[in-house]
């Protein structure tokens, strides 16, 4: 029996590692596939502080940062795995937020309170081409300029790996793990048109949040289960569970 996974390339490489160092068979099937966005800023703003909700953002503009000179400001991180990208990217001030938008938005309205940000600074939001909120318009609220640049997009990817479409259909997956709204829907979307969504739905499906398990509910997903917090280690926790109620 094998754990889906439904994550991009690369992350779902580093997610398969984890499954398997915790005794799982993994599939892996990426239904969003990344593409960046060509960036282009003349810097003529004076950005006080760098954004960012996904590392995929950083990893689209990483060669530019320096020339942008972007390296040297401070960089507000959605949570610990965009955290690292930055960091690895060559940011040399990272702070990390609790794993979504609103607490990013939390955190910058709170350093500005705390001084460490300047309340009118104009913000640089390293984005995507699909949003699930306007952050930038909810710290537009809270008197700061953003600056919304899309680096990178993600688009939705057909057809399920041939492997992945006979595991459902022989019964073979135990579980699928969605890690965003978007990426939910193209997983439903790919499995109806490999006329296994029946199949698909009847498994447990284990998501990062609220947000990403509507879309299932909504398609008619029966076992829904959402992390704690949203974070990996709160999602393999939560397939766990799943995983012990289907033995029981």
């Amino acid at each position: 029996m094998s754990i889906l996974v439904t994550r991009p390339h690369p992350d779902n490489e580093a997610t398969a590692d984890n499954l398997r160092a915790r005794g799982h068979v993994v599939l892996l099937a990426p239904v969003l596939k990344f593409e960046p966005v060509a960036f282009h800023d003349e810097g003529e703003a004076g950005y006080g502080a760098v954004i960012v909700t996904s590392a995929n953002a950083i990893r689209a503009v990483a060669p530019q940062l320096r020339d942008l000179g972007l390296l040297e400001l401070p960089l507000f991180a959605v949570g610990e795995h965009t955290a690292s990208a930055a960091l690895d990217a060559g940011f040399g001030e990272v702070i990390v937020a609790g794993g979504d938008a609103a607490a990013l938005r939390d955190k910058v309205v709170q350093s500005a309170r705390d001084k460490v940000l300047k309340k009118k600074s104009t913000l640089l939001y390293l984005a995507g081409a699909d949003l699930s909120r306007d952050l930038g318009g909810e710290l537009g609220a809270e008197g700061f300029n953003v600056v919304t640049q899309t680096t990178y997009r993600m688009a939705p990817v057909k057809h399920l790996p041939r492997e992945v479409c006979e595991g459902f259909a022989a019964h073979g997956v135990e579980a699928v793990l969605h890690y965003s709204r978007r990426s939910a829907r193209a997983f439903l979307d790919a499995a109806r048109d490999e006329g296994v969504e029946i199949s698909a739905l009847a498994i447990p499906q284990c998501c990062l949040s609220e947000t990403v398990a509507g879309v299932l509910r909504d398609a008619g997903a029966s076992q829904v289960l959402v992390a704690a917090t949203p974070d990996e280690n709160a999602l393999f926790d939560t397939l766990e569970r799943a995983l012990r109620t289907r033995l029981a």
